[in-house]
């Protein structure tokens, strides 16, 4: 929560994605404090680097929307300062637009790559969707290195790989961060232009916002 917020104008999602980057930050310390702790013991869990990798990758991409959102990410705005609001507006429009294609642009990559492994026709279309292929090579039968497949995901083996077994957690399962968070990343971006448009706000980021803040606790 950001200085000086009302918890009651704190939106449900924002909870939801506060509660999923803590749970990944602590999932990711426990399982490296019991590897170290097995490897001091003359052991080791074989899954833990692994496993951890993914956590991370998953806290990136999902902390990258939740940045936007609470326009937390690093930014520049001494020459948007000295400019009307108008022109401000205008210059915070152009910036989301581009951030928005830019957007579209990685859930078509993050999609494309996703879907083999979920047996799903990927995007037609160089750079922008037009539509889905019509064949394409099945990639729903790979594995990750080391995570075992878990006992209550067997379902996914009739799901996805005719019937065949799961030795290892099949890929599917931790890469589908790629398109969620990037629909996700897209949402916000949408938001923040809707914000733009409507007033409330007039750039993405603000380089001097916690100076603001600390000065209205004040």
């Amino acid at each position: 929560m950001n200085v000086g917020e009302d918890p009651n104008d704190r939106h449900w999602s924002d909870q939801i994605e506060e509660t999923l980057i803590a749970c990944l930050l602590g999932a990711m310390t426990l399982v490296t404090f019991a590897n170290v702790v097995a490897r001091y013991l003359n052991s080791n869990i074989l899954w833990a680097l692994e496993a951890s990798v993914f956590m991370f990758g998953w806290l990136v991409l999902l902390g990258a929307s939740y940045a936007v959102k609470k326009r937390i990410h690093l930014g520049v705005d001494a020459l948007i300062n000295v400019l009307k609001p108008a022109n401000r507006r205008l210059l915070g429009l152009l910036a989301v637009a581009s951030c928005l294609v830019f957007a579209i642009l990685l859930l078509k990559g993050a999609y494309d790559y996703w879907a083999v492994f979920a047996d799903l026709p990927p995007t037609a279309g160089r750079w922008f969707p037009l539509g889905f292929e019509d064949s394409f090579r099945s990639q729903s039968f790979y594995e990750v290195d080391d995570i075992p497949m878990l006992p209550f995901l067997h379902f996914l083996e009739d799901w996805l790989n005719y019937g065949e077994e799961y030795e290892k957690l099949p890929k599917v399962l931790p890469y589908i961060v790629l398109p969620l968070s990037m629909l996700l990343l897209l949402y916000r971006f949408l938001q923040a232009a809707w914000d733009i448009w409507t007033g409330k706000s007039d750039r993405l980021v603000a380089s001097h916002e916690l100076e603001g803040e600390i000065h209205e606790v004040q």
